[in-house]
Parts: C-alpha cells; structure tokens; sequence
C-alpha cells in the first residue's frame, strides 16, 4: 500500500440529546475523521474517538492530535503497508495511545478494503448479513423522563436497553424501570462508579434479572471484579478495564467477568479486536461491541467488527439518527426493528458526504511524505 497522504478532519459535531453518565453530561463531541490517501486518490476513513477530556480514559483529543500528527501518521508514510496487520506492528513501540493508533489504523483497513474490492466485514472475516444491536440510554434527571425513553427505543425494536447508574441512582431506578418493563433484555452500565464497599448495592441488583453490570469498578481493575463476579448472580461485563489483549487474558483468567465489551478505540483497533475475538471464542466468553458516541465512520467500523462470530450480544450501534441531527456519511446507519443491514459495498459501505461534513468542520490538517522527515528509535 502505498499511502501518499493522511488528511485529519477535526470536527465539532452537536447530539440531538445531552448525553449523562457518571463521569457528567455531554451534548457537544469532538471528532477527528481521518482519511489515508493512496497514489491513485482513492481515500480510507477512520475515526478517532478520544474525548475532549481523560474521563472516560487518560486519553484525550488534543493529545491524539500531537500523536497522530507527530508519530502514527509519518511513520504510516514512510513504511510500506502490505496488509492493515502491519499497522499494530508499526505503531507498537509508543506505549498506548490506544485510540490515535484506531484511528489511523481504521483509515487503513478501509482503504485496503476498497482496494481490493472488498467489504471489510468480509475482510476482518465476519459471517453476518445483518448485525443485532441495542441502545444506550444516559441518565435523566428523573425516572418518569427515563422511561419516556425506554419506551420509545422499545418501540423502536431495538434488541436491549442498556441505562446507565451511579451512586443515587442504582437500585431504585432499575426496580421503576422493572415495575414498567417487567421482560425487556435490560443491562446497566456503571462506568466505574462503585467500590467494593457497594458491595451490598451492587447484589440488590440480581433481584431484576439484568443481562449484566458493566464496568462497576474502577477502570484498569481485574482483581476487585474477580472478587465481586463471585458474589453476583448477574454477570459482570468489562469495559474501561479491557484496554488490551493482555487485560482479555487476564480477566478471563482471573474470572473478572463473564462477558467482555470490545470497543475498537479502547484496545487499540480493528487487528487487536480480532485478537481479543479469537481469545473470547475459545474460552467461551461472549463479545458485544460498545459505543463511543461515533459519527457514522466510527460506527461502520463497529458494524463491520461486529459480523464476527463470538459478537454474539447486541451492541451499541443504534441508528445515525439516535444521536445527530445528520451524520457524515451516505447512507446513514439505520437500524429497522434493532437489526442493521451489513452492506455489501466495498470498504466500511457508506461514503462520507463532505457536504454534510462541512457544516460540523472546524479544521483540515494535511500530513504529506514530503511533511515528515525520518524518524529514528533508539534502544
């Protein structure tokens, strides 16, 4: 592959709805659509999802920026690329910066897809037609709002209502939520809120017959979720903690959880999402893929990771319009009865619409060979 520019597309984009968990609101997301640009003009799209702030991980837009353009992006220029593989490789010497390397890497896998004529589902070696998924739904300043919410996403047919919960907010929600909707598939995500010392909170939650509890503890932990999966009837699914394939390992190991959120930013990309699949797969440990509130490239990518087999849970790949007014891409993601379509185009399966993009862009940034002088690593 011989890729001739990396151009990052930084946007400001609004949500149609403030988004609220434990770490605060959000109604306004930065995004950066990377595009990689091979000799004959044909673009790949990626998406770096790092907030503006080290809530949700130490990683941040500005920083990913300062990576992208110092480091991924010249070394992506000055090396030969002869499968999207290669990009982990390339890019392992920098410690973390999980969600830069993604972004870039996904532009990758893209434009290999187009140019061999491929949809990177079938690419990554996925076996779905069509992908279940579910919604995530932030907390509402009172429980009536919420269930107006849950409500119409029920209607909507989406196949599990995932809410979220902090301190306060926890027990006797879910047994409103529960008193209304005695059978929908029902999850709650924590976003690391708790400590063992909710212990007994925490338990009162096996009484509602949840699919799960994402992330109750801190981010980065395995061992105090070892020690809380075995006090819980309902499983514990990780999130912040799966930042690697060898946190994957750990936790299953260790018996941290029975379920594993795989988000494609978190671990790093689309290559070390199949490894982290495969690794699942074998141990009999169910996958579903979150959502990091992407614009329509980020969710593509996730659509596309989700055709893998052990993907077996419904992820967080709710339809374009559940949260912005009009995405960045044509056709928008939709999904019809909780089930999206898995398009047969080549690449990711939607082009982005720089018409539309153009409305939400705040800055271009042009990263040429010419750019980056040669980059050398010292032991």
């Amino acid at each position: 592959m011989n890729i001739k520019e990396i151009k990052l597309h930084q946007l400001m984009m609004n949500m149609k709805h403030p988004f609220t968990t434990s770490f605060g609101t959000q109604q306004d997301r930065f995004i950066t659509i990377i595009e990689a640009v091979d000799e004959n003009g044909l673009s790949g799209f990626g998406e770096c999802v790092s907030g503006e702030d080290p809530l949700y991980s130490e990683e941040f837009m500005d920083a990913s920026l300062i990576a992208m353009k110092k480091y991924f992006a010249p070394l992506l220029l000055q090396n030969e690329i002869k499968h999207p593989d290669d990009v982990w490789e390339l890019f392992k010497p920098f410690k973390r910066n999980n969600m830069a390397k993604a972004g870039i890497e996904g532009a990758v896998w893209d434009l290999y897809a187009k140019q061999h004529d491929i949809p990177l589902s079938k690419l990554l070696g996925g076996v779905k037609e069509n992908v279940d998924v579910g919604v995530s739904l932030g907390l509402e300043e009172t429980d009536e709002l919420l269930l107006e919410r849950i409500a119409e996403k029920v209607d909507e047919g989406y196949k599990r209502i995932k809410v979220k919960i902090k301190p306060g907010r926890d027990v006797e929600m879910i047994r409103t939520i529960r008193g209304k909707f005695k059978d929908i598939p029902l999850m709650v995500d924590a976003n690391s809120a708790y400590t063992l010392d909710d212990i007994d909170t925490l338990k009162a939650l096996d009484q509602f017959k949840l699919m799960m509890i994402e992330q109750p503890l801190a981010a980065g932990d395995l061992i105090d979720h070892a020690k809380l999966q075995r006090q819980l009837k309902t499983p514990v699914c990780l999130d912040e903690s799966i930042d690697s394939y060898e946190a994957a390992r750990g936790a299953i190991e260790l018996g941290s959880c029975r379920i594993i959120n795989v988000k494609v930013g978190r671990v790093g990309g689309l290559t070390q999402s199949k490894k982290i699949h495969d690794l699942a797969q074998k141990h009999h440990i169910p996958l579903w893929c979150g959502g990091m509130l992407e614009a329509g490239v980020g969710r593509l990518h996730n659509i596309a990771i989700t055709t893998l087999g052990n993907f077996t849970l419904p992820g967080d790949t709710a339809s374009s319009s559940r949260y912005w007014h009009e995405d960045i891409i044509t056709p928008e993601v939709t999904a019809e009865n909780g089930v999206v379509e898995v398009s047969h185009e080549p690449g990711i399966g939607a082009e982005v619409d720089f018409g539309k993009m153009e409305q939400y862009l705040q800055k271009t940034e042009t990263i040429t060979k010419e750019d980056t002088p040669d980059m050398i690593f010292y032991d």
